[in-house]
């Protein structure tokens, strides 16, 4: 009895040393000690909307009662106050609960931009998070499969063949390793015989009808048009970069399986939104006909439309932008789905580095990730509007994980005051205290 007193004695001891030396030396380096992460309540949502033309990005930082704060950022071209009106449902709440929290308030958002509050929402409650708990968002999702994030650009069309070539040539250049080219019809329906169009029928980029019910139909002299264009680009490029292409115009799902087959030599790595996400037995035709990959996805919020995609394979790509999909934590949920079923995923991204930031941490973390967008790689001040990282964000076509907690940037407020689109920089908001309606989701 007295041998096992001694031993239980000698084993609290060391245990007490144990606790009193490395694992309390160790404790503080890893835990915020300026917070309390059990203790921590929302206290507040403010806004300040950045102006890159002709994107506005609308910042928000979510506050709390222990002066930690977290910052997120409505998708490009959303109202802010698609995140203000999600104040008064997230007041109070730890925003360490970041699932629960998220699906609170993940019925206020929508397909496009109107997702844009609970997407930034649910960012800022990621940067809070790492920021208590010292580690950077990757970590909290599981890890990291890569320590740098593949980009590829935006690049200024130009109808010359050869002068869009140089400048695609100038990303490989500069250390870009994906191209991607606009190839609408519009730069052929000039021509005589190249388009058949219905009078008054558009074709443009952003026109309200569905491409289905245009009437317009590109005929085979516009194919043959479009696809030297092509051809003349890779004479610049080359094929061993991937080129991938978009935006074709509003032409029939018949016009796209013809002009995808008349583009199926130049090895293009995929034709992106030939038509509209919603119509799956429709983009699965488009993919059983043509022989280049098809890629959507931009536009979509959750998880289920995605997989409703891949389980059909009517994309053999999936491209979510986490301002719209839901988040970050969702978005990697929407990769691990489609790994599952055999389809790899490419990141949408268009705004500042703070949603940047959350997408790169996003694809460091999700395995079946490829290659991710940037529109800014060209504006001189994008990469200011934060500090924390190295500059430039964008290095020889890839951007470095950062190893800092959270999101692992800080805004540069001066910067960031020089770009406003808008009067106020994080003013209060407390017109957006009170419920102006009943949440529930049953009756």
């Amino acid at each position: 009895m007295h041998g096992r007193r001694s031993f239980l004695r000698s084993a609290a001891g060391l245990g007490a040393g144990l606790w009193a030396g490395e694992a309390l030396e160790a404790y503080p380096q890893n835990v915020n000690t300026n917070s309390k992460p059990s203790e921590l309540k929302i206290t507040d949502l403010r806004v300040a909307t950045v102006v890159r033309a002709p994107m506005t990005c609308p910042l928000i930082r979510i506050d709390t009662n222990q002066g930690v704060y977290g910052l997120g950022e409505v998708r490009d071209g959303a109202s802010k106050n698609y995140a203000l009106m999600l104040k008064s449902r997230i007041l109070g709440e730890n925003p360490c609960n970041i699932d629960k929290v998220f699906r609170k308030i993940k019925q206020f958002g929508n397909h496009s931009r109107q997702a844009g509050g609970v997407c930034a929402v649910e960012m800022a409650l990621w940067d809070l998070a790492g920021k208590v708990y010292n580690v950077p968002i990757c970590q909290m999702l599981g890890g990291r499969f890569r320590d740098k994030i593949r980009i590829y650009a935006d690049t200024t069309e130009s109808r010359d063949p050869k002068v869009f070539g140089a400048r695609l040539k100038e990303r490989v250049d500069q250390g870009f390793t994906w191209l991607k080219m606009d190839l609408g019809v519009e730069m052929v329906a000039g021509t005589p015989g190249a388009v058949t169009r219905p009078a008054g029928a558009s074709f443009a980029y952003g026109d309200p009808t569905q491409h289905m019910f245009t009437g317009i139909e590109i005929t085979e002299k516009g194919i043959a048009m479009m696809g030297d264009y092509v051809a003349q680009v890779r004479e610049v490029v080359g094929y061993d970069v991937p080129l991938s292409a978009d935006h074709f115009g509003h032409i029939g799902v018949n016009s796209c399986i013809r002009l995808g087959k008349g583009l199926t030599k130049y090895n293009l790595a995929w034709l992106e939104d030939m038509i509209p996400w919603q119509n799956t037995e429709l983009l699965k035709k488009i993919s059983d006909a043509v022989d280049i990959p098809l890629l959507t996805g931009e536009d979509i919020y959750l998880k289920e439309p995605f997989m409703e995609l891949c389980r059909a394979h009517a994309v053999d790509m999936i491209q979510p932008d986490l301002s719209t999909s839901g988040g970050i934590l969702e978005t990697k949920k929407i990769g691990d789905g489609a790994q599952e079923l055999g389809v790899p995923m490419v990141l949408h991204f268009a705004g500042t580095p703070v949603a940047c930031m959350a997408s790169v941490h996003c694809a460091a973390a999700t395995e079946n990730f490829l290659v991710m967008e940037n529109h800014s790689v060209e504006v001189p001040w994008w990469g200011d509007l934060v500090n924390g990282v190295d500059k430039p964000i964008v290095n020889k076509g890839f951007i470095t994980v950062p190893d800092k907690p959270g999101l692992g940037v800080t805004l540069n407020d001066d910067v960031v005051k020089q770009h406003l689109g808008e009067p106020g920089f994080f003013e209060p908001t407390p017109q957006w205290n009170v419920d102006r309606s009943n949440d529930r989701h049953w009756s």
